[in-house]
Parts: C-alpha cells; structure tokens; sequence
C-alpha cells in the first residue's frame, strides 16, 4: 500500500497542531517541540509539519511505502523513465529510521520515495545536537531544499 507524504514548514508548531487537528478531526500520532505528524485513512496520506524546512508551505512531498519491495518498484519506475534519482539508504530523519530516494519534479519540487522501519528519538542522525536544519530533502537543481 502507498501513502502520500506532504511536509509543510510551519512558523509555529502549537498553532499548526491545533488548527490540523481541527481540520482533520485527529490528533497527531507523533508530536515533538519541532514537528508533528498525522496518518491519516481518509483522505490516505501523511502529513507532517514542521519548524525546521527552510520555509513556510509546501516543503517536500512524497511516497511512503509498507516494503522495501514496493521502494524498489518506485526506484524501477524511474530508472526507466531516465529520471535521475539520488537515494539516502538507510537514514535518520522526521523522528523516524527509513530508507529513502529522492527526485526532483519538472518544477524543483523535491519528492522522496520512502520506507519507514522504525520510530526514532532524534529528528536527524545529522543533526543530533542541533535544534536547527532539516535533514529531509537533498540539495536541487534549483538550490533549494528543506532545510
């Protein structure tokens, strides 16, 4: 099964919670100072905010998947549509231990391709001792990223 990912920046983490959880009619399933997520059914997605992206609104989007099978898949799919694809491997970030791939749309809209293996205590396994930077999306074309 595949789940969409939105990753919005936010300027204030509590605000964003309450208005999100208005909106959705959930409380997060994970909630940190800094970030916040919902799993939401229905609609079928992801939704994260945080203080940390580089700017407010849309951060990054992406897919997460239930295999490292279904990852592979998505991987395939662009390397046969020669679409370049920059893959982290197994990493720490958003609180959570994945393994991710990374690509760029036509617009500079970075999106990753994720697996989730396991919760984590740290936001970023580069960014253990700083409350800044996000670890999420790498370096594009266009020179943006989240964090």
């Amino acid at each position: 099964m595949k789940r969409l990912h939105i990753h919005l920046g936010v300027k204030n983490i509590d605000d964003s919670v309450r208005f999100y959880s208005a909106l959705f009619g959930a409380d997060p399933v994970k909630h940190k100072p800094d970030y916040a997520k919902w799993m939401l059914d229905d609609p079928h997605v992801n939704f994260a905010i945080s203080t940390r992206a580089g700017k407010t609104g849309v951060d990054h989007m992406g897919i997460q998947v239930d295999t490292v099978d279904e990852l592979n898949a998505i991987r395939a799919q662009m390397s046969d549509a020669n679409i370049s694809t920059h893959s982290d491997g197994e990493t720490t970030c958003c609180y959570a231990k994945s393994e991710k791939s990374w690509v760029e749309d036509p617009n500079g809209v970075a999106w990753e391709a994720y697996h989730t293996m396991e919760d984590a205590q740290i936001f970023s396994a580069t960014d253990a001792s700083s409350a800044s930077g996000a670890c999420c999306a790498p370096t594009t074309k266009s020179g943006s990223c989240c964090g």
